[in-house]
């Protein structure tokens, strides 16, 4: 068995020979810790990217099999994006900057964390008709420049690319990019900014999901169609959405309005998706998202990742058990561990054996390895995984 055959028959409870061993990437900070350490090269740390060379390279150097976030992902956000400037410099070195999604956060050289946000361009239904919804019109080059991972090199769709995704032949499991509902939108207008427009203009929000969401689906079909003329089933093995919508709590905005901005939207791309033979559909959320599963399940998002463990202990487990077996999973390990020593790696594999053994699930970090996680720990968190679960 290759590893896209052994995903796909965990993901559908089916025998298998091994468990792959998947990873979701690394904090840059830890690619430059490890490239001072003389693990990787300056160049690996600086050229690192999900799926891409670098990628593999690094990969194989640790133990790991996959990274679950190599997809082929047509350009679904804001095209052309903010052009990134420095709005002011403080006497201590940090900085107000406005990014590429139009919003000012607080840079620091030493800082390691997510930048904090002190303004958004988007706050009304002015700027969004002048400053956002002209971004998020469709073009074929949403599509066509978009790369392609072709057997480690990266590729542009219509310089080689859709002849290698419409041979399939492919190792390593390869998924679509369908976009992001509500998480990208959350980035736009902040916590706090999505909150009051909630209250105050709900009909401009929807109008936003609606418009993000059009523009997911048109970039998803439009791609399918290119690939599959004649009407599939399309050679990638899962599709996958972004969203990023939860914290430590619960979702960031009510299980009941989520549901009812972009319950049919999910409703829509899964349908077309499902309609190329694509029957994986995973969506990548941090944070406590029970509330927001249902919502998920009941539009046919079926794979949950990654799992994050956190202070609130994310399981599939529980989520199995109220859910039954569509609800698959990627991820769920505590990435912590790899900061800590061999024994804590050791549990925490020892912990996942009864969450292997429900089916439907395979072990990831649930999120990117940050700063202080140690190489070694992660090579061997990659030789007891193979020794454990081979």
């Amino acid at each position: 068995m290759n590893n896209r055959e052994r995903v796909s028959a965990i993901l559908h409870y089916e025998d298998y020979d091994r468990m792959p061993v998947v990873h979701f990437g690394y904090w840059n900070e830890t690619l430059d810790k490890w490239a001072r350490e003389g693990h990787i090269t300056e160049e690996q740390a600086r050229s690192w990217g999900d799926g891409n060379p670098t990628d593999a390279g690094i990969a194989a150097k640790l133990g790991f099999d996959i990274n679950w976030s190599t997809c082929y992902s047509p350009v679904t956000r804001l095209r052309p994006p903010f052009e990134r400037k420095v709005i002011e410099t403080f006497p201590d070195g940090s900085r107000h900057v406005m990014n590429d999604e139009g919003t000012v956060i607080l840079e620091k050289d030493d800082a390691v964390s997510i930048p904090k946000e002190i303004k958004h361009l988007l706050t009304n239904r002015a700027s969004w008709e002048a400053l956002y919804l002209p971004k998020l019109q469709f073009e074929m080059e949403r599509v066509t420049h978009a790369a392609v991972n072709v057997d480690g090199t990266m590729v542009r769709f219509d310089q080689g690319g859709l002849d290698y995704l419409r041979q399939g032949e492919w190792d390593n499991p390869y998924g679509i990019h369908v976009g992001s509902l509500m998480g990208v939108i959350r980035n736009w207008l902040g916590i706090v900014g999505l909150s009051y427009l909630m209250a105050d203009d709900p009909a401009l929000l929807q109008e936003i999901v609606d418009t993000t969401a059009d523009l997911a689906y048109t970039c998803t079909k439009t791609a399918l169609e290119l690939i599959c003329p004649d009407g599939g089933p399309a050679p990638f093995d899962f599709a996958h959405f972004w969203e990023d919508i939860s914290f430590k709590s619960g979702p960031l905005l009510s299980p009941r309005s989520f549901r009812k901005a972009t319950g049919h939207h999910y409703r829509r791309i899964t349908e077309l998706v499902n309609s190329y033979g694509i029957d994986i559909v995973s969506l990548d959320s941090d944070g406590k998202v029970d509330k927001l599963i249902p919502t998920w399940l009941d539009n046919g998002v079926n794979t949950m990742f990654p799992i994050e463990v956190g202070t609130w202990g994310s399981n599939i487990a529980p989520w199995r058990e109220a859910h039954g077996r569509e609800l698959r999973g990627v991820g769920g390990m505590n990435k912590v561990v790899m900061t800590r020593d061999y024994a804590a790696v050791d549990a925490e594999i020892e912990r996942m054996k009864p969450l292997v053994d429900l089916g439907g699930f395979i072990p990831c970090p649930d999120h990117r390895l940050a700063p202080d996680s140690k190489w070694e720990n992660v090579q061997y968190y990659c030789e007891r995984m193979r020794a454990t679960f081979g």
